[in-house]
């Protein structure tokens, strides 16, 4: 079973969500493990705006390619350019060096508890 910290929020494309100003996004360690090992990663840049639901970057592994759901409405503070040079960080690391955006956000609504998360996974 994945590791599944109590204190983020979470969505059911398996994106989490770090509550702070901005909050910071990355995958949870359900989807890399499930991606595989991380060779290639692709996230917007400083200034974007992103929009909850919708496309907002991209993840390649050795197995397959996926897309990156924005969890929140907003715009990019900040890219983690680490993971974007080093993808394995992710899959080392997907809740503290692995995180992937920090963004100033404008609307956070139906993010998905813990709990909630896990009942997921367990479905």
């Amino acid at each position: 079973m994945s590791n599944v910290p109590a204190e983020l929020k979470y969505t059911a494309e398996h994106e989490w969500v770090r509550e702070g100003t901005p909050v910071t996004i990355g995958i949870t360690e359900n989807a890399a493990e499930a991606l595989g090992e991380l060779v290639f990663i692709e996230l917007p840049s400083v200034g974007d705006r992103i929009t909850a639901g919708t496309v907002c970057g991209e993840v390649e592994s050795t197995k397959s390619v996926s897309e990156i759901y924005a969890p929140v409405t907003g715009t990019v503070a900040e890219v983690n350019q680490a993971v974007v040079d080093e993808p394995q960080l992710v899959n080392d690391e997907p809740y503290e060096g692995g995180w992937l955006i920090r963004v100033d956000v404008d609307d956070a609504t139906g993010l998905l508890s813990a709990e909630e998360y896990s009942a997921l996974l367990d479905a």
